[in-house]
């Protein structure tokens, strides 16, 4: 066993949406670090999304464009086929999220979430299959991973009802994806990210010490926890991992216990 190329990603080329920032971001540096030749990262925004390429440099290429419509789906991928005759890695992280009480929540923000955060991800990798499939062989797979979050595993606190929902969805999705592509030589995943400071998590980003008290490790995650996690599912060392979501939370899902919890016996 070679250890060296067990976690490498050593010559191959990967796509990130959201990737302007966040957790896209972090996942894009990681992949730069483990050794990608080409990352391109992807965002609506053209300014953010090209100065963040030249921040994270060499091999980080800037494609902006809206996915959230089947037509800038169409777009990116065009734009990619001019760029390259293979896609190794595709991280699905873009997303949206909304917020509002029950009896005033609109259809405009349950569309608009369900589609970026749902339609997008199966669409734009239906779309990417031919250049995912042209990578693909038995001594080194194809990647696809979902970003979908904790909250697709268990309600939060607040009413963000289509973002829940939609991270559930994202689950079960990378479910049946990873079932159906597993034959073509592409293995489907997805992570499922806790507090880690980002546009969308505005209070892990401004007041991460109060955000850390809910959760076990008592911190919020970095950028090295989730380019690790990331970097893992992309490499030679997540090829068995096939449909798993993995909570990359720092024990919020899986190993918290209430401390007004009193267990009966004492302990």
């Amino acid at each position: 066993m070679d250890f060296t190329k067990l976690f490498s990603l050593e010559g191959r080329v990967a796509v990130v949406t959201g990737g302007s920032r966040g957790i896209g971001e972090m996942i894009a540096q990681g992949f730069l670090a483990a050794g990608c030749a080409r990352v391109y990262i992807t965002a609506r925004k053209a300014a953010v999304v090209e100065e963040t390429a030249a921040r994270l440099g060499a091999g980080c290429i800037a494609l902006p464009g809206d996915i959230s419509t089947l037509a800038g789906i169409e777009q990116l991928v065009a734009d990619l086929s001019e760029r390259e005759d293979h896609i190794d890695i595709l991280v699905n992280n873009a997303g949206v999220a909304w917020g509002a009480e029950i009896e005033d929540f609109p259809e405009v923000g349950w569309d608009k979430v369900m589609d970026l955060n749902v339609k997008t991800p199966f669409f734009l990798t239906q779309k990417l299959l031919p250049l995912l499939k042209a990578a693909a062989r038995a001594d080194q797979l194809a990647k696809v991973i979902n970003i979908a979050s904790i909250d697709g595993l268990r309600p939060n606190p607040w009413e963000t009802y289509s973002y829940q929902a939609s991270k559930a969805a994202v689950v079960h999705l990378t479910r049946r994806m990873a079932a159906r592509l597993i034959r073509d030589q592409i293995v489907v995943s997805c992570i499922c990210p806790g507090a880690f400071p980002s546009e969308m998590n505005k209070a892990a980003s401004r007041n991460p010490d109060a955000s850390a008290k809910g959760i076990p490790s008592k911190r919020v995650g970095t950028a090295e926890d989730m380019a690790g996690g990331a970097i893992y599912l992309a490499s030679r060392a997540g090829d068995y991992v096939v449909g798993t979501a993995l909570p990359i939370d720092g024990g919020i899902v899986n190993g918290w216990i209430p401390s007004e919890v009193v267990d009966p016996s004492g302990h």
